[in-house]
């Protein structure tokens, strides 16, 4: 993507996910000519029971590189995680995140940066 000259809108967005269960959620599905600045993550255990979860990104919508920002950690039943550290995802990125069996709710934070 090149350097933005013109004019674009930033908006401040969310994704959310309510229990999710063994699957990855796709909480930013990237688009050329956007950057996106995550905010926060928070993922609640709401099942009862200890999870495990996990956070990538995925690059050039979904066939480059895998990241792997947090790989199968313990979340334990009825606990909050928040991550806070500003993560920058450019163009068609993913970020997407994993919990196993039990249920979770997952929310997102971030800046989308349309330079279209």
């Amino acid at each position: 993507m090149a350097i933005p000259s013109g004019s674009g809108t930033e908006v401040l967005k969310r994704a959310v996910k309510g229990a999710n269960s063994n699957a990855w959620f796709v909480a930013i599905n990237g688009v050329a000519d956007h950057i996106y600045t995550v905010l926060s993550i928070i993922i609640i255990e709401v099942g009862g029971a200890d999870e495990n979860y996990s956070v990538r990104i995925l690059e050039d919508g979904g066939s480059g590189d895998e990241i792997e920002l947090i790989k199968n950690q313990v979340l334990p039943s009825n606990a909050t995680f928040v991550f806070s550290d500003r993560i920058v995802l450019s163009g068609t990125d993913h970020l997407e995140i994993y919990n196993t069996a039990g249920n979770c709710d997952i929310i997102v934070s971030y800046i989308d940066q349309d330079w279209t």
